[in-house]
């Protein structure tokens, strides 16, 4: 009757936990179908998971639960009462040495747990909270490593930025410089050309004064050869009496 009892409990936790794993699944395969395609699914890291929960230290809560239901409160004590003194009574279970043996050790080993337990507890509670701390503290250091990583690469994208600005800049001195060497240049045409049409005015002027100087020099000498003696010696006369008749007025 336990064996079918024993039997029964676990097939219905069977039957639960496949149930739950279904459930589990459609509701993911629900949440991924929901999800656009450049969504990924949110990632949950797994937490350390407590055991079960137990009764007179090794029965499990579970089969108290599958009894309550159709026995109520007591029904798992009276259950084991009577499957014990079932057992007993039709000498299934003979009470032999051993019995009182294994009396004895559960007595020790009950009074073990009592005494020594809560400190192997706290024992082995802080190795695990001090592996798990370090677990945490690595995870906390591969984050601050990425999260570094990632303030790193904003401030590279940053300077690629002004990078950018700056090689503007560049072009813009470059195109600065080439317009400055243009007009220098324009420049440096403007003044050659005004340098050659000064020569070519100065040119000219020149030839003028020299062709006005030969044709008054030619005009006078032909004046001066066309007087004769007689003439200027009249010429002179007739200034010398203008002299006299001014001096007289």
């Amino acid at each position: 009757m336990l064996s079918r009892a024993l039997l029964s409990a676990q097939q219905s936790r069977a039957l639960a936990l496949l149930g739950s794993r279904a459930t589990a699944t459609s509701a993911s395969h629900a949440a991924a179908s929901q999800t656009n395609e450049g969504d990924l699914p949110e990632f949950r890291r797994r937490v350390r998971e407590e055991p079960g929960k137990v009764r007179m230290g090794f029965i499990p809560e579970e089969w108290f639960q599958f009894f309550y239901n159709k026995t109520g409160v007591t029904g798992p004590y009276t259950f084991a009462f009577t499957l014990s003194t079932y057992l007993v009574s039709k000498e299934i279970y003979v009470l032999e040495h051993e019995f009182y043996n294994g009396i004895s050790l559960a007595i020790i080993c009950v009074a073990g747990v009592k005494i020594f337990g809560p400190k192997v507890a706290a024992a082995l509670d802080r190795e695990v909270d001090e592996f798990e701390k370090s677990w945490v503290q690595n995870r906390q250091n591969q984050k601050d490593y990425c999260s570094e990583g990632i303030e790193l690469e904003k401030k590279l994208q940053s300077s690629m930025e002004a990078q950018n600005m700056l090689i503007q800049a560049k072009r813009e001195n470059v195109a600065l410089q080439l317009e400055a060497n243009y007009r220098q240049r324009l420049m440096t045409v403007f003044n050659e050309v005004k340098k050659r049409l000064e020569y070519q005015t100065e040119k000219q002027n020149i030839e003028r004064r020299i062709a006005q100087k030969n044709l008054v020099e030619w005009v006078v000498a032909k004046v001066k050869a066309s007087i004769t003696p007689d003439q200027e010696k009249q010429n002179i006369d007739r200034c010398i009496a203008d002299l006299a008749n001014l001096s007289k007025a």
